[in-house]
């Protein structure tokens, strides 16, 4: 482990969830890390912040993300717990109807975090800032970076009182999100052209919460119908996950032309008319208690730093390198993971030496690679969508991946190895091991399941008088 030189200086740019994580990573290796934050107040308690659109949608953190959160910092999945989150055992703990069928519900392999993005955030928030030598700085708007092509050394700063200052630092961490200005700041400096790809399948998401019908407010499972690229129509599909205070989180979500609505009289018509009108049914036997959210900032943006001749003493974590659509739920895990990378190299090199930041980069981008093409290789499929059409090599690997998902709903084998990779527990290249690719030519061991499997709990929240009927419902 390398030990903090001299007063060794980190300063993170936002104090989002990346940010934080990364000032955890950091922290045992350097004498100080300041986290410079546009926000005037980060809230105390399990609030919204006004920089953070998204956390009005359904997240899921798989376990991947949270064990690498919590080997940054011990205790974080207690305190989640404690305030009302839930632990949900996967794939026992989750009703998913796939591309291929109903998945059945094995033994628990993994598991995911029933929360709102504010607790998860409250949590990760309240254990880094907790830190010694973990400094938040708030009501600052960075606007450019100081250095040169070569190294950057600092950042120059505005307060909330317009005046402007400079801050020195060993090493800079941007973790601005999908607003970063990263670019621009680096054109300003001399800096290189940044490699950018972008797939836009144009997805809109809708969420509502809940309140859970009597006797589902805990040991829910995830109810998750999926689309179906291969249909060559938009992809819907919703999504109700157990978080805190007796609610579901529930999220619809459409690609381009099939997007859902903001109007409240629409959003379980939309849920019900997805592939499978399970959710819908659950939907309906439960109270809304909040306005339907809208969201639309989903492309995926890939920004590939670690191919550049970057400058010594930047790194670029989280959203700001790599966005997801947040459908596949992998954007807080990746981040986390990218995190674990970054402490990883701190404690081999010192945060101030020259070739510190591209080792770091290289690493960093490894885990968000790995969620960039799970993204990508569905949303390039739908119709509509902004980017780079899918190739030979694209297809061939959506059609094993089909051959998988259709494979797991009869073979615990294979769908332990989808869920070590959908989890971010294991890279994609576990699924070419040769006893999955064995199993994949096999085929299915047990027949399609003809419908959901649902406990006697869950059936008996089915046989309650719904509390709203659609029109399409009443004719039914």
């Amino acid at each position: 482990m390398t030990q903090p030189t001299g007063k060794t200086r980190v300063v993170i740019l936002g104090g989002s969830l990346a940010g934080t994580l990364a000032a955890a990573a950091l922290a045992p290796h350097v004498a100080e890390v300041l986290v410079l934050e546009r926000d005037r107040v980060l809230p105390e308690t399990a609030a919204p912040r006004p920089r953070l659109p998204q956390a009005a949608h359904a997240h899921m953190l798989w376990s991947g993300g949270a064990d690498a959160i919590e080997d940054l910092l011990p205790g974080t999945t207690d305190r989640w717990l404690k305030a009302g989150a839930h632990r949900i055992p996967i794939p026992n703990g989750m009703v998913s109807f796939s591309a291929a069928g109903w998945f059945r519900r094995w033994t628990e392999t993994h598991y995911l975090i029933g929360a709102s993005r504010d607790l998860i955030d409250w949590g990760v928030r309240t254990a880094a800032l907790a830190i010694p030598n973990v400094r938040l700085r708030t009501g600052v708007t960075v606007t450019s970076l100081v250095g040169s092509a070569s190294r950057v050394g600092g950042v120059r700063v505005r307060d909330e009182d317009g005046e402007e200052s400079v801050i020195d630092a060993d090493l800079v961490v941007d973790a601005t999100g999908r607003g970063s200005k990263l670019l621009e700041w680096l054109r300003q400096i001399g800096g290189p052209v940044v490699e950018e790809t972008v797939v836009d399948a144009g997805v809109r998401y809708a969420s509502r919460r809940y309140r859970a019908p009597e006797g589902a407010e805990t040991n829910w499972p995830v109810i998750h119908i999926q689309a179906d690229p291969r249909e060559g129509r938009p992809g819907q599909l919703v999504s109700i996950i157990s978080i805190e205070d007796g609610q579901w989180h529930v999220s619809l979500s459409g690609t381009r032309g099939g997007e859902p609505s903001a109007d409240e009289a629409l959003f379980e018509e939309f849920a019900r008319g997805v592939r499978h009108p399970l959710a819908a049914e659950f939907m309906a036997r439960a109270e809304p208690i909040s306005d339907v959210v809208v969201y639309g900032r989903t492309a995926n943006r890939q920004r590939r730093f670690e191919k550049a001749a970057m400058p010594a003493g930047i790194v670029v974590l989280g959203d700001a390198a790599t966005s997801l659509n947040p459908v596949y739920g992998h954007g807080m895990s990746a981040a986390a993971l990218g995190a674990v990378a970054l402490r990883e190299t701190a404690a081999k090199t010192p945060v101030n030496a020259a070739k510190f930041a591209a080792q770091a980069q290289k690493a960093v981008a490894r885990p968000a690679a790995a969620a960039w093409l799970l993204a990508v290789g569905q949303d390039r499929f739908y119709p509509g969508t902004i980017g780079k059409a899918p190739g030979l090599a694209d297809k061939v690997a959506a059609r094993y991946v089909h051959r998988l998902s259709h494979t797991a709903i009869g073979s615990f084998l294979v769908v332990k190895a989808l869920t070590d990779v959908m989890t971010m527990q294991k890279p994609a290249s576990a699924l070419g091991n040769p006893d999955v690719l064995i199993a994949a030519a096999r085929g299915l061991r047990r027949p399609l399941l003809e419908g959901p499997e649902l406990t006697a709990r869950e059936r008996g929240i089915l046989e309650r008088e719904p509390l709203r009927r659609t029109e399409e419902s009443k004719t039914a």
